[in-house]
């Protein structure tokens, strides 16, 4: 038999189990008459007639009835088969490289990936917490995760967390032992916990901005680290004032184990993006991830 005629014997099975040249034609999507001009092609291939039709119905001959119980089954199967395959090939798969600062790894990528993962079993995510502003090209990463005004403009950047509120923290005893500080500028005579960052090539300087007045001050203090996690924890055992995000430190606030001060003063920063170079060579994976982590301004 001819190669082509499997379509021919998948048009067959059609017919015969929709008793109808008609209904098998608008499964198919084709005219009644391409159907019958395909019946009249396989029967006329295979020497047999397979089907009798009348004005009201189409029968099966005897020999229509054979070529149906060897056929039908096999051809489910291969449906079945491509069935699964194009599943396999429409389905996000490989590893995805990303660098972001803890920050927003933890409050922001990660509660994603726990909803994403587990439906696409074939997608792995390396996570490489970093504060510097990491050249994504050069060393091999999929996508960075940095603060809108950092993406470097040949980068295509997507949105994924609203602007970001800093707050100036310390807890309550310290406050009730060293004053609270009315003034951005008073902070040089606290007790501050300085980060060190490879972004800005020293000490980070404090933030601060007053109507469309930015400034910043630079602060000093026993400690000075390198990862926010470590701020948290040094500021919740009362070592300093810290300086960090809102959110990063909200739950404390509202459970009183820490305290913000100069509220007014407090700058904030364009939301977090996620960014790639080019869509042309980005990976379905990381288009799915493109598409779970996209902030809308309802989620507000």
């Amino acid at each position: 038999m001819a190669r082509e005629n499997l379509n021919d014997l998948r048009t067959f099975v059609l017919v015969a189990r929709e008793g109808s040249f008609t209904r098998a034609a608008a499964k198919l999507g084709v005219s009644p008459s391409a159907v019958s001009h395909t019946m009249r092609a396989l029967e006329e291939s295979m020497g047999m007639r397979l089907v009798t039709r009348t004005t009201r119905s189409v029968a099966l001959t005897t020999a229509g009835e054979q070529v149906l119980a060897i056929f039908a089954p096999r051809l489910d199967e291969i449906e079945a088969e491509l069935s699964v395959l194009r599943e396999q090939r429409d389905k996000p798969a490989g590893s995805i490289r990303i660098t972001a600062t803890d920050f927003a790894a933890e409050h922001y990528l990660l509660p994603k990936l726990a909803q994403l993962l587990p439906d696409y079993p074939d997608v792995q995510v390396e996570l490489s917490i970093d504060y510097g502003l990491t050249d994504i090209v050069a060393q091999r990463f999929d996508a960075g995760i940095r603060f809108g005004d950092q993406v470097a403009r040949d980068m295509i950047a997507v949105r994924i967390s609203p602007d970001i509120q800093t707050t100036v923290v310390a807890t309550p005893a310290y406050f009730a032992r060293h004053g609270v500080p009315a003034h951005p500028r008073e902070l040089t005579e606290h007790n501050c916990i300085s980060m060190r960052l490879p972004t800005y090539g020293g000490l980070y300087a404090w933030e601060f901005e007053q109507g469309a007045h930015k400034f910043s001050i630079r602060v000093g203090g026993q400690l000075i680290i390198n990862t926010l996690p470590q701020m948290l924890n040094a500021a919740l055992a009362g070592m300093g004032i810290a300086y960090t995000a809102r959110d990063y430190v909200q739950p404390y606030l509202a459970d009183g184990r820490l305290q913000e001060v100069l509220q007014p003063w407090c700058a904030v920063f364009p939301g977090f993006h996620l960014y790639y170079p080019s869509r042309r060579q980005s990976s379905r994976a990381l288009m799915l991830l493109v598409d779970a982590l996209r902030y809308h301004a309802s989620q507000a």
